[in-house]
């Protein structure tokens, strides 16, 4: 993934909006939103899946984790032979340790530059990192933006994506209204004057081709692969979740839509109380097709603020 918006808790009704743009090769084998396990046993990850590396950009558990993943452009300390970033979610979201105990064995792991955005709203926490050296920044009830640099790097396209989330969430009266506008704001193709694109090493011409929200390399063959909605609606007193995820092939003019509906999701952070994430809606595409949920124990519990106030972290005896 190579743009992304998080607002968490920036609306009574919409608490917790990600909009993606995943940017790539299109010889680069991947599968569709679904659910899938990384291997026999494990526990099940709802987003795309990388066929060649065998990871994801962006996934969440049933249990009330998720995880966003962004390359960090830098050539100049680009090693070949370092493992696929992927792996990075799918290891998040199996994880049973806290994201501190997870980071350090996640940033010796001789992973190429990358952000991560780590959440675990069992336990009402939001986390970005990155393996520039810098420990886990908490996140706290904001509008964030990230691209292929640090976190809220005033890139153009970093800055309108953010600037037009704002808006759509602002003046958006329903989920469909709302996965409207955002994926208007990822579809912008605008190229920025040179004078306002980042340096990273790449040169102008590049730079140019990478500057849009939406990407489209001039041989078709790099550019944006799927754009990904995570919309959180508060339905009476729970959460009801939508991902909708828009995947594009190199010359096609139209967008197959992959949808799913998750009940109940995100969990109240309540220490031991995962609530359960009950699929409830149909996949919407040319093929006839479905997701299935898989069920996580818990209970059904009153809705509340997304992220743990630090007054209850303290109480809690959670450091950070």
């Amino acid at each position: 993934m190579c743009l992304l918006t998080l607002a968490l808790d920036q609306s009574r009704r919409f608490p917790l909006v990600v909009a993606a743009n995943r940017d790539e090769y299109f010889a680069r084998a991947a599968a569709r939103l679904a659910w899938w396990t990384p291997q026999p046993g494990a526990a099940s990850i709802l987003g795309g899946r990388d066929l060649d590396g065998g990871g994801t950009w962006l996934g969440l558990s049933a249990e009330g984790r998720l995880g966003l993943l962004t390359n960090v452009r830098d050539p100049s300390r680009n090693d070949p032979a370092a493992p696929s970033r992927g792996r990075i979610v799918p290891e998040w979201l199996a994880a049973r340790e806290r994201v501190d105990q997870f980071w350090m064995r996640t940033a010796l792991a001789g992973y190429n530059g990358f952000n991560l955005v780590a959440a675990d709203f069992a336990q009402g926490e939001c986390f970005w990192a990155s393996n520039d050296g810098s420990y886990p920044l908490r996140l706290e009830r904001g509008l964030y933006g990230l691209s292929n640099a640090g976190l809220d790097t005033p890139w153009p396209k970093v800055g309108a994506l953010k600037a037009r989330t704002r808006e759509a969430i602002a003046q958006s009266s329903s989920v469909e209204e709302l996965a409207s506008r955002l994926f208007e704001a990822l579809a912008d193709r605008r190229v920025p004057p040179d004078h306002e694109l980042p340096d990273t090493g790449v040169g102008i011409e590049k730079e140019r081709m990478l500057a849009p929200a939406f990407i489209r390399s001039s041989d078709q063959l790099y550019g944006t692969r799927c754009s990904t909605l995570i919309i959180t609606e508060r339905a009476a007193r729970h959460n009801v979740t939508h991902v909708l995820e828009r995947s594009f092939s190199p010359n096609a003019g139209m967008a197959l839509l992959r949808r799913t509906t998750l009940n109940h999701w995100p969990p109240r952070y309540s220490a031991g109380d995962a609530v359960q994430a009950m699929e409830g809606g149909a996949v919407s595409e040319s093929e006839v097709d479905s997701i299935s949920a898989p069920a996580a124990p818990g209970k059904r519990t009153r809705v509340r603020s997304l992220l743990r106030p630090e007054a209850k972290r303290r109480r809690a005896g959670i450091s950070g």
